[in-house]
């Protein structure tokens, strides 16, 4: 008995001792298998999610083994070498032995450092065309005083937790910034009457009967249950109701709120019915005073044919006379950033269960930085989404490194001392709100997946007649191509965090920062 206590815990002293090496071991065998159980019946899953999550831990694994195994080969060959008195081929076998065994240490380092991302851009070199009453203006507002949750008890969109008087200060305040207005009502006016200028060429505001789509972001939802996960903030949308019903004059019935691909959650319908019975509550299934999405076959097609494209378009879209894109500024894998032009992928027929969706070529950068065909200037120009769309808002009230969770992303940049952003983002740019938000996005979270070259999507859409990548952008499928669909660059630094126009060295971003005064 006391040697089988003894041998037991030798073994647990073992297995404590190697603990990060079996983990290691474990997680690249389960890893490796995974990934070709699940891709070599069906290539295009590759591009999935979870595979893409599997995927770095596959390959280091078997750049692991391969050090190994050829260090082992090499050593093997030195002794063989020594033994025959071939002494320069000795101690050449040893080195390429040492070489090859320190392969993995140096390739894993390179990749996985926390505090650091390889810098592949330039700053301040804007792209495109500025878009916008005052061309490229980012409007970025910012209210301490709005989110108190201490990350712990109940739920992070409580009323108690969030002080919708704040929040509505937030919205006016981000949206006077935006058109240099002191008024809602003639901001939504300015607004209106730009967008119908350059889109329809008629200096008209809103009419009477006009149909306003706003699309949210629900990604992180299975029901019309209530949970703690990452998704739209049901006090920044009661903010941009109230602002248009009651200042800009929009009729209920013509509003339409929407997630077509996944549920409008009991916080946000029941905070927002209780006040807009008249809205149009829209979510992939209906029920519970929701409506049910309904689709326009061939409604959106992309400019390029991959396998498990969608082709069906929400009919509110469809009809709308605007559109109105609410994003939330989150990380996410494979790609950096989800904003406002991945939040147009909601619109169409796609699975609620995200696992099922096939995130063909385009949805993600190269990783090796080649230039390739990116979906995001199909959802931004096409003539019922991004071309509808006369005003692109980002909510970063509380941000998230990664797609889904619990919000737990808390800033150390200033201006927010250590604590939840609580800002909004305005533009009539989607580029270039996409191109602030994501600039912010790598100075607080270089350590997030796939934050390389995750830029690369900006530059198509701001380069969509002549892109790097030499894709022909013609969502509509008519024999024309897009036009530049904003601007993009890099701000000088995270600290003074100027664009060109703020600079005055150049045409491309201003960003306009708004503390709610207090």
């Amino acid at each position: 008995m006391k040697a089988k206590f003894e041998n037991f815990s030798w073994l647990a002293q073992t297995v404590k001792k190697h603990w990060a090496k079996l983990s290691f071991i474990f997680l690249g065998i389960s890893s490796t298998l995974w990934f070709l159980i699940r891709v070599i019946p069906k290539p295009s899953r590759a591009t999935y999610p979870c595979m893409q999550a599997a995927s770095p831990i596959m390959s280091g694994f078997v750049v692991w083994l391969l050090a190994i195994t050829g260090s082992a080969v090499a050593f093997k060959k030195a002794r063989n070498k020594f033994l025959q008195a071939k002494y320069m081929a000795t101690v050449v076998l040893v080195i390429a032995g040492i070489f090859v065994a320190n392969l993995y240490t140096s390739e894993s380092g390179a990749k996985t450092s926390p505090d650091k991302l390889e810098i592949w851009y330039k700053p301040n070199a804007p792209l495109g065309v500025g878009k916008g009453i005052f061309p490229g203006r980012v409007a970025w507002g910012h209210n301490p005083n709005i989110a108190s949750w201490d990350g712990k008890t109940g739920f992070w969109w409580e009323d108690r937790f969030n002080n919708q008087a704040e929040t509505d200060k937030l919205f006016s305040q981000t949206l006077f910034s935006l058109t240099n207005l002191r008024n809602e009502k003639k901001s939504w006016d300015a607004l209106f009457r730009f967008f119908n200028k350059t889109q329809r060429n008629s200096d008209a505001g809103y009419k009477s009967g006009e149909k306003i789509a706003i699309k949210i972001n629900q990604n992180n939802t299975d029901g019309h249950q209530s949970s703690n996960e990452i998704n739209a903030n049901p006090q920044v949308i009661l903010s941009l109701l109230k602002s248009l019903v009651n200042e800009a004059g929009i009729q209920q019935e013509n509003i339409t709120l929407a997630d077509p691909s996944r549920f409008i959650t009991n916080n946000i319908y029941d905070k927002c019915h209780a006040v807009y019975p008249g809205i149009h509550y829209i979510d992939h299934v209906g029920g519970d005073g929701r409506e049910k999405a309904t689709f326009v076959e061939n409604g959106f097609v992309y400019s390029y044919d991959f396998n498990g494209m969608t082709r069906g378009l929400e009919a509110s879209f469809k009809v709308a006379d605007y559109v109105i894109n609410l994003a939330i500024m989150k990380g996410h894998v494979s790609q950096g950033v989800t904003l406002c032009a991945k939040n147009f992928f909601g619109c169409t027929n796609i699975e609620t269960d995200w696992r099922k969706n096939s995130h063909g070529s385009g949805f993600s950068q190269s990783r090796e930085g080649k230039r390739q065909y990116s979906v995001y200037p199909d959802f931004m120009g096409h003539k019922d989404l991004g071309a509808k769309t006369m005003l692109f808002l980002i909510d970063g009230i509380y941000s998230n490194k990664s797609l889904n969770g619990i919000p737990n992303s808390k800033w150390t940049l200033a201006p927010f001392k250590n604590e939840w952003m609580g800002s909004l983002f305005a533009s009539q740019d989607g580029v270039a709100v996409e191109s602030v938000v994501l600039d912010f996005a790598l100075a607080a979270w270089p350590d997030a997946p796939d934050m390389m070259y995750s830029d690369h999507a900006m530059e198509e859409m701001a380069l969509a007649n002549n892109p790097p990548s030499g894709s022909v952008y013609d969502p509509e499928r008519d024999g024309t191509r897009l036009p530049s669909l904003g601007t993009t660059e890099h701000w000088n630094n995270p600290t003074d965090k100027k664009y060109s126009r703020n600079l005055k060295t150049g045409l491309g971003i201003e960003l306009v920062y708004s503390p709610v005064k207090n």
